[in-house]
């Protein structure tokens, strides 16, 4: 659980990293795009070549795909409804729609469902979860940001977003049953294990809790829904409506179950939609989570 501990060492870090004077006030955004622009392109370079890609992949990408459209839906309608500013709703769909798969995820799923489990945390993460964050997150990011973009400047965000680019690329060689030489995928490697303690760090840097802040109730909301409403709608939807009982339906209910994504964050905070909510999602969130983890842990136990 050495990954887990590392969630909380960088967070803390971060915080702490507020009290340095010396640090530019600038230093998270500097990591964001460190974490767009190198770690995030590594993670997928190594990872998704190796996916082996087969019809059994449909309920673990329901996860996340489907997951993202249902918050889209739930708090695009709920910010027409209450007449929220754009910049919120968008924060609050990004949050609560890409979860935590990997950095969160895979100890968790190795720890409760060993190696089998894990090949599936992969699957929820990388074709899922990442592709999500790079087309339909930064979607929402382009149209909740500012203005009203066209179809031509969302579609060159997407094709122009880092992450993606190198999504293209890893997903041409996997069809084409390659990879990468061992080097460069050592290189790929290790400039993906970058994304979880600098991606922290930045959070750490940003958060603040105030009492009165205006946050507290928007929190609240959305991590009822990433926690608790998300995966109940896929154990109802997987165990009741499928019908579907494996080792794979319960680490995709588990992933949906996940605190909110790390990168979902950075995503929010480069867009300008309240950097703040965004990483209080992420501070309070990941910590919460394992117990709302535990409580689906029993509970798939009992189907």
């Amino acid at each position: 659980m050495d990954s887990i501990l590392l969630l909380f060492v960088c967070l803390f870090t971060g915080v702490g990293l507020q009290y340095i004077k010396a640090l530019p006030t600038n230093a998270h955004q500097v990591l964001n795009q460190f974490v767009i622009y190198i770690s995030l392109p590594g993670l997928a370079l190594f990872y998704i070549p190796k996916i082996l890609i087969s019809r059994e992949l449909f309920f673990p990408l329901g996860v996340a795909w489907i997951g993202f459209l249902l918050m889209w839906v739930v708090f695009a309608a709920l910010g027409n409804l209450f007449n929220w500013s754009k910049k919120l709703t968008g924060c609050l769909i990004l949050l609560t729609g890409l979860g935590n798969t990997s950095f969160v995820g895979f100890p968790i799923i190795e720890a409760l469902y060993g190696k089998r489990g894990l090949q599936t945390a992969i699957i929820v993460d990388q074709p899922g979860s990442f592709m999500v964050m790079a087309t339909l997150g930064i979607t929402v990011a382009a149209l909740y940001s500012r203005g009203v973009p066209s179809a031509r400047e969302i579609g060159s965000k997407i094709a122009l977003f880092p992450p993606f680019l190198a999504f293209a690329v890893a997903i041409l060689l996997n069809l084409a049953h390659s990879d990468f030489p061992l080097l460069l995928q050592s290189v790929f490697q290790k400039l993906g294990s970058t994304v979880t303690p600098i991606a922290l760090v930045a959070v750490g840097l940003q958060l603040k809790f105030g009492e009165r802040s205006r946050h507290w109730g928007f929190l609240s909301l959305g991590l009822l829904f990433k926690l608790i409403v998300t995966p109940a709608f896929f154990l109802i939807l997987y165990k009741f409506g499928f019908g579907k009982e494996s080792v794979e339906i319960d680490v995709s209910i588990m992933e949906s179950a996940m605190a909110p994504m790390i990168t979902a964050s950075v995503l929010a905070s480069s867009h300008g939609l309240k950097p703040k909510l965004s990483n209080m999602m992420i501070g309070i969130g990941i910590p919460l989570s394992f117990l709302t983890l535990a409580f689906w842990y029993w509970v798939l136990g009992r189907f």
